[in-house]
C-alpha cells in the first residue's frame, strides 16, 4: 500500500513539544497522571491534524480519539503507538506523525516508552481504506530497519522517504 501518499511534511513533528515531570524515583505514574499525559499527547497530535484542513471539529476529534484510547491502549510496543479512530470529524483520511526520542509513557503492551506516534483518522464510511492503511502500518513496523530509520530521520521529508523506501521493498 502506498501510505506515503497520505503523508505531508507539514503533518510530521520530528520533536513533539509536550514535557512531563518524571515520577519520583521508585514510583510510577498514577492512573490520573498517565491519562493527563495521554490527553496532552493526543491534543498535540489533533492540533497537528487540524493543519490538514480535513478536520470538521477539532474538539470532537480529540474526544473521539480519547474515547478510543480508553477502550484499549493504542501503544503496540517497540516504541510505537497508532492512535486511530473512524469519525465524522475527519473529512478524509488523515495521518500525522509525532516523534519524541526520549519517549513518553503511554501504557504500551511492552511497558516501553513510546517514541513514534502515527495518528490516524478517517471518515466512518470508508472502512476498507481505513483497515488497509492500519494493517499496512502495523505490518510495516515488523520490517527490519523501518523503526530505526524513522527514529534517525533528520526531518519530515526524510520520514516520508523511509515510507517510500519500504513501499518498494
Amino acid at each position: 500500500m502506498n501510505i506515503s501518499r497520505y503523508l505531508q511534511y507539514e503533518l510530521i513533528k520530528t520533536e513533539m513539544e509536550s514535557e512531563f515531570d518524571p515520577p519520583e524515583e521508585g514510583e510510577e505514574y498514577t492512573n490520573k497522571e498517565l491519562w493527563d499525559i495521554k490527553e496532552t499527547i493526543l491534543q498535540e497530535l489533533v492540533d497537528l491534524m487540524d493543519k490538514s484542513d480535513k478536520v470538521s471539529n477539532k474538539n470532537k476529534l480529540f474526544n473521539d480519539l480519547l474515547n478510543r484510547e480508553k477502550k484499549a491502549s493504542t501503544a503496540i510496543g517497540k516504541g510505537i503507538a497508532i492512535p486511530h479512530v473512524r469519525t465524522m470529524q475527519a473529512k478524509d483520511m488523515i495521518i500525522v506523525i509525532g516523534r519524541k526520542l526520549e519517549g513518553y509513557e503511554f501504557d504500551a503492551i511492552d511497558n516501553e516508552p513510546v517514541k513514534l506516534f502515527l495518528c490516524m483518522a478517517a471518515p466512518p464510511y470508508d472502512d476498507s481504506l481505513y483497515l488497509k492503511v492500519f494493517k499496512d502500518l502495523a505490518e510495516r513496523f515488523e520490517h527490519p530497519g523501518f523503526i530505526e530509520k524513522l527514529l534517525n530521520a533528520e526531518d519530515g521529508h526524510e520520514m516520508i522517504w523511509v515510507f517510500k523506501e519500504f513501499e518498494q521493498g
